[in-house]
């Protein structure tokens, strides 16, 4: 290449004739651009295009593949993964902040479901949802978040998401909303079930009693076959269902797929399947309730995202206990709002639930921390 450049263009370099510098620099800072006119271009981007533009053979690029320095598209999605740091109290900080968040999302849903179908409620949210996403959904922004080869399990997880969130709002027209939000509490249970099913996990005898605890307080809320059971209870327990499918897909894309992607993702899902679906319920709304409706989308949505980012600084072993303060808040504001008082099977029932929880969670710390023990065991590096 040296010997090419020479015989082309005048020489530039110092020392002994006939050589240009080593090429460890670009060679465009060599030679003047009016010498090099011949490449139509700057000669870097040929010299990078002609580079990138040869195919190593097969067994070559096994071995790259496998080599310890990564290829330049790994180091650009490592760049921009986000860090992952050992802060229990940060993210214990956070998590009571999408308490709050969520609460507020819960009640407000229940004050509109009076004048709204559940369905809009749902659609305004999700519309709102996917306005704050807009700026991942444009292929020129560089917070574009599209490209995926798991598309169809992030729409499958959206779809979830979005059951979960109408069958809530749909029990809340009915149901005190600490009755409604307890009941939703039993997802972990769920989630045990399931992980089974579609993680291949295996859960111990003490988890198993754990879920049953956690369902003897479910019907203690219920009461089923008294005057006090509402068939709209039913609604909460299909919600908690499906956010444990929805956790369920966020386990199976967490290895490869960005937060942002997934939230994208579930944002388009919902509102494109609600708005095949609002038309046949649509009631004109107030200023009033478009305005509790954008409250409920932004809330929802920072309350979401506070959780990820919560998810961060601590383990959810770690979290779980606190994520259940949301109960306290929902009690509060459903008895300044709308002058509910859980009543007493209402808060055993909640006891056990959160019991329930919190032992799920530990086993779960366990069990991991056993996983480690052994992965760290059998390293030859230890």
């Amino acid at each position: 290449m040296d010997t090419v450049l020479n015989n082309a263009l005048p020489r530039r370099a110092a020392g002994r004739p006939g050589a240009i510098a080593h090429i460890k620099v670009p060679v465009s800072c060599l030679v003047d651009r009016a010498q090099l006119a011949f490449f139509r271009a700057s000669p870097d981007s040929r010299l990078t295009a002609f580079e990138f533009a040869v195919n190593p053979p097969i067994a070559t690029a096994a071995r790259l593949d496998s080599a310890p320095l990564p290829l330049p598209e790994k180091k650009s999605a490592a760049r921009n993964a986000p860090a992952r740091a050992d802060r229990p109290f940060k993210g214990i900080a956070l998590i009571l902040a999408s308490t709050v968040f969520l609460g507020a999302s819960d009640v407000t849903a229940k004050y509109l479901s009076a004048s709204l179908p559940s369905i809009e409620i749902a659609w305004i949210r999700f519309l709102v949802f996917a306005l704050i996403m807009s700026p991942a959904m444009l292929p020129g922004s560089p917070l574009f978040a599209l490209r995926t080869e798991r598309r169809g399990l992030h729409l499958l997880r959206g779809a979830a998401l979005l059951g979960s969130s109408l069958f809530f709002i749909s029990g809340l027209r009915y149901l005190p909303i600490a009755e409604a939000s307890a009941t939703g509490f039993v997802s972990p249970l769920f989630v045990t079930a399931l992980s089974i099913i579609f993680l291949g996990e295996k859960v111990g005898l003490r988890r198993w009693i754990a879920t049953a605890l956690g369902l003897l307080g479910v019907i203690i809320i219920l009461r089923p076959g008294t005057g006090a059971f509402h068939p709209a209870a039913f609604f909460p327990l299909v919600s908690a269902l499906a956010w444990a499918c929805t956790l369920i897909m966020t386990r199976m894309l967490s290895g490869s797929e960005r937060a942002v992607t997934t939230m994208t993702y579930s944002s388009i899902a919902g509102v494109c399947i609600l708005s095949t679906l609002v038309p046949f319920v649509w009631v004109a709304p107030t200023w009033h309730d478009i305005l509790f409706g954008v409250f409920i989308g932004v809330a929802s949505t920072a309350g979401q995202w506070i959780v990820v980012l919560a998810f961060r600084y601590a383990d959810a072993s770690v979290l779980a206990p606190f994520s259940y303060t949301q109960l306290l808040w929902v009690s509060f504001l459903g008895f300044l709002i709308f002058g509910e008082v859980p009543d007493a099977y209402t808060v055993t029932g909640a006891a056990f639930i959160v019991a329930s929880g919190l032992y799920t969670a530990h086993r779960e710390r366990v069990r991991r921390s056993q996983l480690l023990s052994v992965a760290a065991e059998s390293s030859p590096n230890a």
